[in-house]
């Protein structure tokens, strides 16, 4: 199977599982009375839509390329990872904000029992769908399966967190200490989200660079070493390059002032160091754009 195909097939599949521990969470969190499992099956809503997004994205991504996207549509990958990611943060300090109001009222009474339940049977299903995702996306390598894969971890962290704080509230209650239960729910609600939100405004930061067309710093390393080894191999005057890299794709313009000796290089010999440095970089297929230019008049750098 494709590598595309099979990363549509997991979204799809994490897409469904997605929608039902949302309905699970927001079911479970009114009968519970619990504003942290409620997050929870908020925070999966939101990420059922993103997900359905990211499987929109790859099946763009999939089409050849057209009149009007000439150079595909690898810019709307980090798009979708900036979107994803900020508005899960959205939702992580307005449910931070909620559980700092909700600690300052008092706090408030809550059905453990259902809690607990729900806590054990969600954070098994995500860790295992942490775990298979994360298996499968160690060969295909996939940026929207790897946003899904810390979506699952997130959740599975929720629901962990759910299950130890609604235990320890149960067993406060059974040890006379009911009085201090009401603060347990946004108290946890108020931990998660701080824990959390980091994750999302890390992968909105990472996508932000590609959107800006920030050069990563090891292509950038990767790329002046090999003009320096090539620049004392043939002798080049001078040489430029620029590299970036967007989504899946990987874009890379060289540029090299020939020496005198090489004026009247054949185009097999030029060829020669095409492949020497399409060979250094790797990564070649469809996603990858070189271009190497040879010229004798240092303008055209």
């Amino acid at each position: 199977m494709k590598g595309t195909d099979l990363e549509q097939r997991i979204l799809r599949q994490s897409l469904l599982c997605t929608v039902l521990i949302a309905a699970l969470g927001i079911a479970f969190g009114i009968l519970s009375g619990s504003l942290a499992i409620i997050f929870d099956g908020m925070f999966s809503a939101l990420d059922a839509a993103m997900c359905s997004l990211s499987l929109l994205v790859t099946r763009l991504l999939k089409q050849e390329t057209s009149r009007r996207f000439q150079h595909g549509f690898w810019h709307i990958e980090p798009l979708v990872l900036v979107l994803n990611g900020s508005v899960l943060s959205v939702l992580c300090f307005y449910a931070f904000i909620n559980a700092v109001k909700g600690l300052l009222e008092g706090g408030h009474e809550l059905e453990f029992g259902w809690g607990i339940f729900y806590a054990v049977v969600v954070a098994a299903f995500c860790f295992f769908m942490f775990w298979r995702e994360r298996r499968v996306n160690r060969v295909i390598e996939s940026e929207l399966i790897g946003l899904d894969i810390k979506s699952w971890l997130m959740s599975a962290c929720i629901s962990s967190a759910l299950l130890v704080a609604f235990s320890v509230a149960w067993l406060l209650e059974r040890l006379g200490h009911g009085h201090l239960t009401p603060f347990i729910d946004p108290g946890v609600l108020a931990v998660l989200t701080l824990a959390l939100i980091p994750m999302p405004l890390g992968t909105v930061i990472a996508a932000v660079k590609e959107v800006l067309l920030i050069t990563p710093p090891e292509l950038e390393h990767e790329l002046r070493e090999l003009m320096q080894q090539l620049t004392v191999d043939y002798g080049f005057v001078r040489h430029s390059h620029y590299a970036t890299r967007v989504g899946r794709g990987l874009f890379v313009e060289v540029h090299i002032v020939l020496p005198e000796a090489m004026e009247h290089a054949g185009v097999r010999q030029l060829d020669q160091i095409r492949d020497r440095i399409s060979r250094a970089i790797g990564e070649s297929g469809p996603d990858r754009w070189l271009t190497v230019a040879f010229t004798r008049d240092p303008r055209w750098l």
